[in-house]
């Protein structure tokens, strides 16, 4: 047995050797990380203070994969005659590097610390001729454009987005923009094939004059310029980044940015794997918090087709791009990428490394929702489903390299769409981690229940996300004091949005509103309120109070839910108890009108009349008037449908109570 390991060894290594003068460049894998000047106590060696505390506000472990390859190695490998070290990766400890020279390879491949050398591209040329024919569709200029040619203003949102609002639009996007998260703070690393002209074309002209972009490198050509390179990289930039008011804005155009550009546009070999890592571990080092990625693998030129990967490679833990992209997310960074553009090929899978069990993959739908027949197929070769979510990649509306906008197709583009607004999401909740963001898109999407092998879980709705955040990030407590109860709250808001406060009394079987409050801040942040609800009069046993959030009270946008529950128990010492106001209304079920009969101790000069509906849009706001002891306010309620209303009484701002009203129609 050991014989015919060493016959094997012999003839694998023998073939590595007669190939070198053809394989040029190698990774050479090492066997660990010994004499290594750098230590886990330590970190801020190696990693910024960025990067150590992302670590440290999400609980994340420092590991020996944290750890620069051990320089003594490298520098072994250096000293060889004839190699060139390329790019080094910490995760996967290996070292990329290029020579013809097959003595080179045999004595790398002797060092006592190396545990193999595997061929791993050809020779680099540039050689445009070369170009093959890549994953991603890039734009399609024969696009009927003509839908999409929005240019006018729209006045309710931040952002002007003309062209591009529906890819927006289809996420409920334009709401965390509109609530004031647009990027701020957060970094966006992205992994591309270049970004041709982002120093001149108009869409980054913003990101350019306010300096978000802190990071650029060229992992193919190992140098800072990635300006002139290809521009697949700067379409998918574009689609986060832009900011053409009128025109084109981005998903998250106040973000910061690395760009680095880790494919080669003129090959396709598993050195661009490697590559991709060792993009991955740049944004970590800086302290990203965020990785776009519109790259992918599966197949590779000849003559390293024997290094194809399969379909049961597709299971998240065999490439070296799944493998660092979930290391990645190990290290508390949201990872995104396309899930790929196979799905009209023999292939038809999802390609790597949108198989990481921790990637949020994103196929191509438009932007009505339609998948893309290009688009990926599911599930993963171990049964995950992938893609993971679905954004628009049909139509999506990029920058050119003509400084023209226009459409164009690709997971490539779907990608970013997402990876913007989930860098946006994130900015609101930065006290959850990663996988909690990519828990919630996932939920938050319209086949949350029923996921499929082309939408994955669906496309992600951002306003129903930020309500599945706030219930889980939101707290209330209630006490009693004087025959009151005393709530407080704490919540995520921002002004326009508001509270509502609702009671279930013992035998009780529904939730009647009894008060408000309005948010009153102009961040998006947290904040406390209190409430006071006089239980006197009110029968023994528990009460159940909630809090209903509502954070959009438009008509065509509103949208609510409840953030907390929180129970008090009445005892008999506050039976019987005067009440101050009151009110009932009559008759009840009311058909064309009814009556609100109120008792007050004092005059009120501005009474406040308010009806909402059943999910607490307002339908009837009036203002009256009485003196002092009872009054009969009569109040029409013939324009209101047939259904189940409420109707709250103000004393100027102070709430009085609040009544269910049944509208019947004869």
């Amino acid at each position: 047995m050991i014989q015919t390991l060493k016959l094997f060894l012999f003839f694998f290594f023998f073939f590595i050797v007669q190939h070198a003068s053809s394989q040029s460049r190698f990774i050479v894998k090492f066997k660990n990380k010994g004499f290594n000047t750098f230590t886990l106590a330590n970190p801020s060696a190696y990693l910024s203070s960025k990067s150590i505390e992302r670590r440290t506000k999400y609980n994340l472990t420092i590991d020996s994969t944290d750890l620069p390859v051990t320089k003594r190695y490298l520098d072994s490998v250096a000293s060889v005659p004839n190699v060139t070290i390329l790019n080094v990766s910490k995760w996967l400890n290996q070292v990329s590097i290029q020579t013809t020279d097959a003595e080179a390879i045999e004595k790398i491949n002797s060092f006592s610390f190396v545990q193999t050398v595997s061929e791993i591209a050809l020779r680099k040329t540039n050689d445009a001729s070369e170009e093959v024919s890549k994953k991603f569709q890039e734009p399609n200029t024969n696009l009927d454009f003509s839908p999409l040619l929005r240019t006018s203003g729209l006045t309710a949102n931040y952002f002007n987005y003309g062209q591009s609002y529906d890819q927006v639009r289809i996420h409920n996007g334009e709401f965390l923009h509109n609530i004031g998260l647009r990027g701020q703070n957060m970094t966006i690393g992205m992994l591309d094939a270049g970004y041709f002209n982002y120093l001149s074309l108009k869409a980054f002209d913003s990101v350019r004059a306010n300096g978000q972009i802190l990071d650029t490198w060229d992992f193919v050509n190992r140098e800072a310029s990635v300006n002139e390179d290809h521009p697949h990289g700067m379409y998918c930039f574009s689609i986060i980044a832009a900011n053409i008011p009128g025109q084109f804005v981005g998903t998250a155009p106040k973000a910061n940015f690395y760009l680095y550009m880790t494919e080669d546009a003129f090959s396709e070999y598993p050195i661009e794997e490697h590559n991709w890592v060792c993009g991955a571990e740049r944004v970590d080092s800086a302290g990203g918090y965020v990785i776009s990625s519109s790259l992918g693998y599966y197949l590779f030129d000849a003559p390293l087709q024997h290094l194809n990967h399969s379909y049961a490679d597709m299971n998240g833990n065999t490439t070296m791009s799944a493998i660092g992209a979930d290391l990645a997310a190990k290290k508390g960074i949201l990872v995104v990428n396309a899930a790929g553009n196979e799905g009209g090929s023999s292939w038809n899978y999802i390609i790597t490394p949108a198989d990481g069990d921790s990637v949020l993959a994103g196929g191509a739908v438009n932007t009505s929702g339609v998948i893309g027949g290009f688009s990926s197929y599911g599930p993963s070769s171990d049964g995950q489903v992938k893609p993971d979510v679905a954004s628009v990649g049909v139509g999506t509306i990029i920058q050119y390299t003509n400084n023209t906008i226009g459409p164009g197709n690709g997971t490539s583009f779907a990608c970013p769409n997402m990876a913007g607004l989930a860098t946006c999401l994130w900015q609101g909740f930065q006290e959850v981690n990663n996988m909690k963001i990519v828990d919630v898109l996932k939920r938050s999407a319209h086949k949350y229940t029923t996921p499929d092998n082309r939408v994955g879980y669906g496309i992600p709705d951002m306003k129903k996300a930020t309500l599945i955040l706030l219930d889980e990030t939101s707290s209330a407590t209630a006490n009693i004091s004087n025959c009151r109860a005393s709530l407080e709250w704490t919540s995520k808001d921002i002004t326009g949005m508001r509270y509502e406060i609702e009671r279930k009394l013992p035998g009780q079987n529904a939730f009647i509103k009894i008060g408000e409050r309005a948010a009153n801040g102009s961040v998006f942040s947290n904040r406390t309120y209190q409430f006071t609800d006089s239980i006197s009069s009110l029968p023994t046993g528990e009460i159940s109070y909630r809090i209903r959030q509502i954070i959009d009270t438009a008509t065509a946008g509103f949208s609510a839910g409840y953030i907390d529950t929180v129970t008090v128990s009445v005892s008999p010492s506050c039976i019987n108890q005067v009440q101050e106001n009151s009110f009932l209304l009559a008759p009840n079920p009311a058909f064309s009108s009814f009556n609100i009969h109120i008792n007050s101790l004092e005059a009120i000069p501005n009474m406040q009349i308010r009806i909402t509906d059943a999910a607490g849009r307002i339908v009837l706001n009036v203002t009256r008037s009485k003196a002092a002891g009872m009054a009969v306010i009569p109040v029409p309620a013939h324009q209101l449908a047939q259904g189940k209303y409420f109707v709250s009484v103000y004393n100027q701002q102070k709430l009085v109570g609040t009544k269910e009203l049944l509208v019947i129609k004869k």
